[in-house]
């Protein structure tokens, strides 16, 4: 699907954060760690993600209801894998979480290969390692990973580096399993304590040793049923936050999770940026940026400095800083495929990058109008935010694709004054 957009407004009113997309996808196999019903609140139903992985659990077996009225999704997994599982392609990365429901209820577990952006090299070798450290044997087919396991036992595991995916995958494992597990130098992001939360709400014990330990005591019979509040999203509220900057916008973002983004909010004021807030919310207004935006640069790595998902954004800000910058993602230094796209919205040659993620930008710049196509969800809305800075009309190819990690985008958009809609895509670009 293409999006047009009829770009230059300076949009007024307010939006509130949906539940983070990498919160959320995560708890769907976190419901699954029982027989009792699960009710997650605050849940983006409408990202594409969450229902392909909604729409593929209930293949397993599970009865899975989204409300996009009430923002919620109802999960039963009493089914769970009585179905006979057909291996399909899937768009989400999260397939690897669902192992430790499948292993909980029998002694072999099928899933398909993750989707998800290719913004370079995605490894599932450290899934393999917990798999085998918690007991099971795992090969790897044309259609599929087989792991098979006669029980859960509980494991250490250490991880060389920190891997959000790794952990979450040691966590849901751990707390199925037979006996105590540890987990050391484990990557705890606000999105993977998120799912801890949950699994506490569910009765699991689980314990957080300083920054990166945990310790989980198994319960090999399931957890219980629980209502759970999925956490607002951290990435969609920085996105909020850069587009009112750069279009001169008065618009107060509702539901903010500050107690997730103290370092990002400090670049942002280190860049000029004042950001008016209370306990909840934020205000972006034309006073935020008093003496124009401030060149600066900042390195992408782990929680809870700037995260990868969040380097478009900043290279947007830089893009009208009255100076030069530098933007240095070393955690995915291949994200840089959506800067050729994003460089058709701008009046002068003002974007360098390289292959260790070095990028460069010249400030400040006029955005101009254009037709550009969406490479990855976080570059392809950085793309959008361009269009819609930039003066009349210009046109998002394979728009979709960002709209994966934005639930109910048009509707907010449309809500605040922004005109724009979404078109059959004829895959043409110039």
């Amino acid at each position: 699907m293409d999006l047009i957009i009829d770009g230059g407004l300076s949009p007024k009113g307010s939006v509130k954060l949906s539940g983070a997309k990498n919160a959320a996808t995560k708890q769907l196999s976190g419901a699954l760690l029982t027989e009792e019903e699960v009710v997650l609140r605050n849940f983006p139903t409408e990202i594409v993600d969450a229902q392909s992985k909604a729409n593929f659990i209930k293949n397993f077996g599970a009865d899975v209801k989204l409300d996009s009225l009430k923002d919620e999704a109802t999960i039963c997994a009493k089914n769970y894998i009585k179905n006979e599982v057909v291996l399909e392609d899937v768009s989400f990365r999260t397939t690897y979480l669902l192992v430790a429901s499948q292993l909980m209820r029998s002694t072999s577990a099928v899933i398909p290969y993750p989707g998800g952006c290719k913004i370079g090299e995605r490894k599932h070798d450290l899934h393999i390692m917990v798999w085998k450290k918690f007991g099971a044997n795992v090969k790897e087919k044309e259609d599929g990973i087989y792991i098979s396991c006669k029980r859960l036992k509980g494991a250490l595991i250490s991880f060389p580096f920190p891997t959000v995916g790794g952990t979450e995958n040691a966590v849901l494992c751990g707390a199925v399993a037979h006996g105590t597990s540890e987990i050391e130098n484990a990557y705890i992001s606000p999105e993977v304590y998120d799912l801890i939360s949950l699994l506490r709400s569910m009765g699991s014990y689980i314990d957080i040793v300083g920054k990166s330990k945990i310790i989980i005591e198994g319960n090999p019979s399931g957890l219980k049923g629980t209502t759970y509040d999925v956490m607002p999203d951290r990435i969609e509220a920085l996105t909020w936050i850069i587009y009112a900057i750069l279009a001169n916008a008065e618009i107060e973002i509702q539901n903010v999770p500050f107690y997730s983004m103290e370092i990002p909010l400090i670049h942002l004021m280190d860049a000029g940026v004042d950001v008016y807030k209370n306990s909840y919310n934020v205000l972006i207004n034309n006073s935020c940026v008093k003496n124009g935006i401030q060149p600066f640069e900042l390195a992408c790595g782990t929680h809870p400095g700037i995260i990868s998902d969040m380097q478009p954004f900043f290279v947007l800000l830089a893009l009208a800083a009255n100076g030069n910058s530098r933007v240095i993602d070393y955690r995915y230094p291949e994200r840089t495929t959506y800067l050729e796209e994003l460089k058709k919205f701008i009046v002068k040659d003002s974007i360098t990058w390289n292959r260790s993620g070095n990028i460069s930008i010249k400030g400040p710049n006029v955005f101009k109008n254009a037709v550009a196509s969406a490479t990855d969800l976080r570059g392809g809305m950085a793309i959008i935010i361009a269009a819609l800075i930039a003066k009349r009309e210009s046109k998002i190819i394979r728009a979709d694709i960002a709209l994966r990690g934005y639930n109910k985008l048009i509707e907010k958009l449309l809500k605040i004054g922004v005109k724009c809609k979404m078109s059959e895509s004829n895959n043409s670009s110039k």
